[in-house]
């Protein structure tokens, strides 16, 4: 069972399921977006293009709905904040459905794999088989994320807590 500072590497298991909360996207998302990664495409960003385009509206880029669901994943819920080391890796991503602005994501994910890492004994590689729905549960896209867990507890989280109860705040 999760702690305050989320599932421990002793938690996890092959089956274990997830669901993030959610976030609205917002016209301010897609502006933002345009200007941090400079794809300014009009299907994103001009109301008269997109309109006339098959979607018939402006849509999200692919590539915000897979960061928003990487931030909606670990770094909203902390569930892995224990554990979590590193990202590795993405496999196998595919954008199924456009997104569009009101739409609200969820992240829904499973564990699949756990193994021993071959090189450092009190680590672990975790992959998991994502799924990004909107409010209606419409699949938006699919694919898999591997990320480094330590079996041990992390000193950066604990590290972490002393410096908040230092402070005064609770940690």
């Amino acid at each position: 069972m999760a702690s305050i500072l989320g599932y421990t590497y002793e938690d996890l298991h092959v089956g274990l399921s997830f669901r993030s909360p959610g976030r609205t996207i917002t016209d301010a998302d897609l502006v933002g977006f345009a200007g941090l990664t400079g794809d300014y495409s009009e299907l994103h960003t001009s109301d008269v293009y997109a309109k006339a385009s098959q979607f018939g509206r402006r849509v999200a880029h692919g590539m915000l709905g897979l960061a928003y669901a990487h931030g909606l994943m670990w770094a909203r819920t902390g569930e892995l904040r224990q554990t979590i080391i590193a990202f590795l890796g993405i496999g196998d991503w595919r954008f199924v459905a456009p997104i569009y602005v009101g739409d609200t994501i969820f992240v829904n994910y499973v564990i699949a794999e756990m193994r021993d890492s071959k090189s450092r004994p009190t680590q672990a590689i975790v992959t998991f088989d994502v799924e990004l729905v909107d409010q209606d549960g419409r699949l938006l896209q699919k694919g898999r994320k591997t990320v480094l867990v330590s079996k041990v507890p992390l000193a950066a989280v604990a590290a972490s807590s002393n410096e908040s109860a230092k402070e005064g705040t609770p940690a």
